[in-house]
């Protein structure tokens, strides 16, 4: 088994004013050439949003994006015709493929909001751009894993263009459950959004990161109440970016 270790505070920081936002990978003005990303985890951004602000229309291209809010909501519109609010207990994705212009907005006046914004490069360039959201919280799972986003469109959860599997991990205090990865050559990205727990041999703390490939599975054990979100991965960057 082999890990990268990041504490949440060596992550990427910077505060906007109507944005605060804590990166785990380079982005924006943040570059750190050890952490360009976790095989094809690009982004991943701890982000909270003042209220009535927002990202102003903008594009992308050739990305998987996924965003996770953790309270409050945020409205998304886009170039496909979508508008729609996403709230805590759903996940949002956006093949952005070919090319899309996305907004997200905090449309409350009374409270920010926060979320995930995190970014996958997709096995292929090229795709036509699609959106999703769904709700995860009627599947939700104590003491064991939860699948979130898969390969799979008839699978739980939103579906990417990636073999990649995303779980939450919900566990109280001294349980927990051993992680068996689904595709070989994968690995997996665990970030605690609350709580602590024995990840492997490493304890994390709340917003902290460990990065484990070259296993086939991997214990989990919660210190105390725990949530954790583990992002499964391809390690191998697609061909198009070689």
């Amino acid at each position: 088994m082999k890990t990268v270790y990041h504490k949440a505070d060596t992550r990427g920081h910077a505060n906007h004013g109507w944005l605060n936002s804590y990166h785990t990978f380079s982005f924006a003005n943040y570059q750190n050439r050890e952490r360009s990303n976790f095989g094809v985890l690009r982004v991943l951004n701890d982000d909270t949003v003042s209220q009535g602000m927002g990202f102003g229309t903008h594009p992308h291209k050739n990305m998987e994006i996924i965003s996770i809010p953790l309270e409050g909501d945020l409205e998304h519109k886009d170039s496909m015709g979508t508008t729609a609010v996403i709230k805590k207990g759903e996940i949002q994705v956006m093949s952005a493929g070919t090319g899309v212009m996305h907004s997200e907005y905090n449309k409350n006046k009374d409270e920010a909001v926060k979320f995930l914004q995190i970014w996958v490069f997709p096995k292929e360039e090229n795709v036509e751009p699609r959106y999703d959201q769904k709700s995860i919280k009627e599947g939700e799972k104590i003491n064991g894993f939860q699948q979130i986003l898969s390969p799979d469109k008839n699978d739980d959860g939103v579906w990417i263009h990636q073999d990649a599997w995303f779980n939450l991990a919900n566990f109280t205090k001294g349980n927990g459950k051993n992680y068996t990865l689904n595709k070989k050559g994968n690995g997996v990205y665990a970030f605690v959004l609350k709580g602590s727990a024995k990840v492997g041999d490493r304890i994390l703390n709340e917003r902290d990161g460990l990065g484990i490939w070259d296993t086939q599975s991997f214990n989990i054990e919660a210190i105390e109440d725990t949530e954790i979100l583990l992002m499964e991965v391809p390690m191998e960057l697609p061909s198009y970016l070689k």
